[in-house]
């Protein structure tokens, strides 16, 4: 029986893991709660902001396959250093953005091209390299909760900044904390887990990135999953960066908006964790299917219910529990389609697909509000998503193409 415990080297990978994606997308989760004092001082329209938002999400999942492929080639740890630096420059940039030109360079992107850097692309796909393939899916679940517990924590600090000290000293204590990064990519080094050989056994020519682009190409359930990945990051865009202002236009103050993303983020740790544990077990795709089905399921029962603070906790509380819990499955069905060894680039791949509907999720949701004066639009574009999330998983399954 072959050994699954973890080694040392990838419980470190996975303290630092955690610790990045904590601070990476701790900050990134807190940029909603800029929308409204920004939009304010400088009287700009929702769509201005969104329009930076939805630039961000286009230029991060636009350049995510050639960052993974970089990560693939030269190591994650150069790779996720540089986002560090990155993203501390666009923060700062940030701090000082009075035009539309000035927030979409710093927030579109180079805060776009630092998240590709520094996000569940290529933190997730180091892990899985270094973990024993049975313990896989467990691993990467760890590491995404780990980091969910960030986003708890860098809400209620950027609202304390926000209401003390201004929008612009909040991103600059938010630019120091992010140059962490820099020197924790250092402890991303456990090395690639390898299949003890077998007496016997013939070992295949291992294939090139070409041939690996051109059997995922025509791989037809890898394409159906990158659509599911749509659904996922038009909804969580969506209400990550309106919910606040959504409330705001209810009456309530943004108090209770960060209350509602620090819940989020909080039973995100539970959500991920347990996803990716269920997935070890269980088919990923059925287990997307009931995410998808639920999350619509969910945004229905909230909108149809009397808005109060409670609706509000409780809404808070069950997405946290669905909201990125599709992120270990849908790497872990990545890693089994493919292997490991371009696990960043084809992840980057599919992940490109989350982005372009994280853009249509942060823009669309702008463009309905200064149009219409409310969201009723792109909450049922949300609700119809969640039927197309859970149809399009039907045609996935997690059978091998290629073996590591």
């Amino acid at each position: 029986m072959s050994d699954t415990r973890f080694s040392k080297p990838l419980i470190y990978m996975l303290i630092g893991s955690a610790l990045i994606l904590g601070l990476s997308l701790g900050i990134r989760h807190a940029f909603g709660l800029y929308l409204v004092p920004m939009s304010s001082e400088f009287g700009w329209g929702h769509n201005v902001f969104s329009l930076a938002i939805a630039m961000q999400n286009l230029v991060w999942g636009a350049v995510q396959p050639i960052t993974g492929a970089f990560a693939d080639k030269y190591g994650s740890k150069i790779v996720v250093a540089v986002g560090g630096a990155l993203y501390c420059i666009g923060l700062l940039l940030m701090s000082v953005s009075s035009t539309g030109l000035l927030l979409n360079l710093s927030v579109g992107l180079i805060l776009g091209l630092a998240l590709s850097a520094t996000s569940f692309p290529i933190l997730l796909s180091a892990v899985g390299r270094a973990a024993h393939p049975e313990k896989r899916s467990l691993a990467m679940g760890i590491a995404s909760a780990a980091g969910s517990f960030g986003q708890f924590i860098m809400l209620p600090s950027t609202l304390l900044l926000l209401q003390n000290f201004g929008w612009s000293a909040a991103l600059v204590v938010s630019a120091i904390l992010v140059a962490l990064i820099v020197p924790l990519a250092w402890m991303l080094k456990a090395p690639m887990y390898v299949a003890p050989n077998i007496i016997g056994q013939v070992t295949k020519p291992s294939l090139g990135f070409k041939q690996i682009l051109v059997i995922a190409k025509n791989h037809q359930p890898f394409w159906f999953l990158g659509l599911g990945f749509l659904v996922c990051g038009f909804q969580v865009v969506f209400i990550g960066i309106h919910l606040p202002g959504y409330l705001i236009d209810h009456g309530f103050n943004a108090t209770t908006g960060t209350i509602f993303l620090a819940l989020v983020g909080l039973f995100n740790i539970v959500g991920t964790y347990t996803a990716g544990w269920l997935g070890g077990k269980y088919s990923k795709p059925k287990l997307l299917m009931g995410l998808y089905g639920l999350r619509g399921i969910v945004i229905i029962g909230f909108l149809a219910l009397p808005l109060s603070t409670w609706t509000i906790y409780t809404f808070g509380i069950i997405m946290g529990l669905l909201w990125l819990s599709t992120v270990p499955l849908t790497n872990g069905i990545v890693a089994n389609m493919f292997g490991v060894k371009y696990l960043s680039m084809l992840s980057g791949i599919i992940f490109f697909t989350h982005q372009v509907g994280s853009f249509f999720g942060g823009w669309l949701g702008g463009v309905n509000h200064d149009m219409t004066g409310n969201y009723n639009l792109v909450w049922i574009v949300s609700i119809v998503l969640s039927v197309v999330g859970v149809l399009v998983h039907f045609f996935v399954n997690e059978k091998a193409v290629i073996h590591d």
